[in-house]
């Protein structure tokens, strides 16, 4: 399992604001059943390395389809091959150190 950031800006589309975009790319990784967050600057994905990589290969074609004229797609990729992550553990393992002060 792995845990990636993917993050996608549309370009030439005419306006600054994505957000259109981005709720379409969302609706594409929801149908793809892997689990996800939006965040304000990407969204966090969690599954297999093949489903991410396929799901970020499907969002970066979404503002193609709507007219954009140019995607840059940025993908983060954590995979531990010692010990299983997932989006939760991440989260809580740094609010367990906030906590120790």
């Amino acid at each position: 399992m792995v845990v990636a950031e993917i993050s996608v800006v549309p370009l030439g589309t005419g306006s600054p604001s994505v957000s259109r975009y981005v709720a379409e790319c969302v609706k594409v990784l929801k149908e793809s059943g892997l689990k996800y967050e939006v965040t304000a600057m990407g969204t966090i994905v969690e599954g297999g390395l093949e489903n991410v990589l396929d799901a970020a290969r499907r969002v970066h074609e979404v503002p193609f389809n709507a007219g954009a004229q140019r995607v840059v797609t940025t993908i983060k990729i954590d995979d531990r091959r010692d010990k299983e992550i997932s989006i939760r553990g991440k989260v809580d393992a740094v609010a367990r150190r906030l906590m120790e002060g």
